[in-house]
């Protein structure tokens, strides 16, 4: 297998092959050998990125609910680390709860052509069950690549019409997540075709809580993790799945896809990385307010402008956008303020950020930010939408209080792969993420660090927090 450099769009060419058979045997022959160090290095940083997140979330509603669901119904005990607590239970509801803590603080990666968040649904199960296992940090790093690889050519293969009914990451986040846990018991190509029919039978996760404030979009993650890990364990045990779950005529793109493409299953195995495609979030907030905030952030600094010169800020965006921040017109809490885009852009324009301590403390009671929250609209972009989802393109009009109309433009959001945050700035990110919940002190936080870029190294995980 040879390396490449990182692409941004999939080319998904049609043949005549089985492509969930092609997907599967790559799987299966994958090995730590073959891993170029860029992909090691960068499996490191998105664990690092990830793990940050899923701190992050220590006590914040709902994840205490999740635990205490863990500890009624798991064991009080076990082999992998609940992270937000410290306590220890069995692989299944540590990879629950993780799940579930890594998706709340809007912080966690995103991959641009699938939609879909890798790390919220892979790190969390092949973590616990490399920790119930007793595998080594190697053994993780190759795990989480096969479930990188694979969910995001699935999210791919499913299109952007699922993505506009179904939250990819908790669809196609259970077959990513079975996969790294399958790879991590060393499954062969058949093991994995039964892998993947166990893992698409329970795919589900739909976009309908945003119009109601909802929690699900961490019951969603959390049951992605557990149920991918459930899926791995019970095929290790000889259960068969659906050999034509992706491509059957009764699989997953058929009830959940219009514009599906087989051929995405099998793009460039071995040669196109796709996990070094995969976007940091550098804003607290849904990764589609990004291109917009980053190109009102780059005007009102090139112009000057302050909150008080905007009298209007015309959004133009792809479809996906319109789908899923059109949900929220003047939002209830904190998370649904996050997928506000005229919040996200408020909070920018009038404080500079839109992070964590901005949202919890402004986002919801900060006049100013109101204001020009009403301010914003979002208006369909015939280039943003046909770049979109392989580009995230940034388009923002801004008509100043003087009668003034200006305009600005960005191709790549921050944190995107060709505008990538380095080491010293994930590592800066983690610290902020630690210190809003008070996870851990700052010294702590270097230990953990440390730990993470010393991964290729570590016999095991099963002190990694310790």
């Amino acid at each position: 297998m040879t390396s490449s450099n990182p692409v941004l769009s999939a080319v998904c060419d049609d043949s005549n092959v089985n492509h969930t058979r092609e997907l599967a045997a790559f799987l299966a022959r994958l090995s730590y050998a073959d891993l170029p160090d860029a992909v090691l290095a960068r499996t490191e940083d998105l664990f690092l990125d990830w793990l940050g997140s899923a701190l992050a979330s220590q006590g914040a509603h709902p994840i205490p609910l999740f635990e205490r669901y863990a500890a009624k119904m798991g064991p009080t005990s076990g082999p992998a680390t609940i992270l937000v607590s410290g306590q220890r239970s069995s692989a299944y509801f540590a990879a629950l709860v993780n799940a579930a803590s890594s998706h709340l603080v809007e912080q966690d990666d995103l991959h641009n052509s699938s939609v879909l968040h890798p790390a919220t649904v892979v790190f969390p199960a092949v973590l616990a069950a490399a920790q119930d296992l007793g595998k080594s940090g190697q053994a993780l790093l190759l795990a989480a690549v096969a479930g990188y690889e694979a969910g995001i050519r699935i999210g791919e293969f499913l299109g952007r019409s699922h993505y506009r009914i179904f939250h990819t990451t908790a669809t196609v986040g259970t077959l990513a997540a079975a996969v790294a846990v399958g790879k991590l018991m060393e499954f062969d190509q058949e093991a994995f075709i039964n892998l993947l029919g166990s893992a698409g039978t329970q795919a589900a996760g739909l976009w309908a809580f945003l119009r109601d404030a909802a929690d699900s979009k961490q019951l969603h993650t959390a049951k992605a993790a557990a149920d991918g890990l459930l899926a791995a364990y019970l095929t290790a045990d000889g259960l068969t799945g659906a050999r034509d779950i992706l491509e059957g005529e009764q699989g997953m793109a058929a009830g959940m896809s219009s514009d599906a493409r087989p051929a995405c299953l099998s793009d460039r195995l071995g040669s196109r990385w796709a996990l070094l495609e995969t976007s940091f979030k550098f804003h607290a907030s849904c990764r589609h307010t990004h291109p917009a905030a980053d190109a009102l952030l780059l005007l009102m600094q090139r112009e000057g402008l302050t909150h008080q010169h905007i009298a209007r800020v015309v959004t133009r965006v792809h479809q996906g956008a319109i789908d899923v921040l059109g949900r929220v017109s003047v939002p209830q809490t904190v998370h649904q303020a996050k997928f506000s885009m005229g919040t996200v852009l408020g909070l920018l324009a009038v404080h500079g950020k839109a992070g964590l301590t901005e949202f919890d403390e402004l986002a919801l009671t900060d006049s100013a930010v109101a204001a020009l929250r009403d301010k914003v609209s979002m208006e369909l972009d015939a280039e943003v939408d046909s770049a979109y989802p392989q580009r995230w393109l940034g388009r923002v009009e801004v008509q100043t209080t003087d009668g003034r109309v200006l305009r600005a433009a960005i191709d790549s959001p921050k944190g995107d792969p060709d505008n990538t945050l380095s080491r010293e700035a994930l590592e800066d990110k983690f610290r902020r993420l630690l210190a809003y919940a008070g996870a851990l002190n700052a010294d702590q936080a270097n230990v953990l660090i440390q730990r993470v870029w010393g991964l290729r190294q570590a016999p095991s995980l099963n002190n990694l927090m310790d």
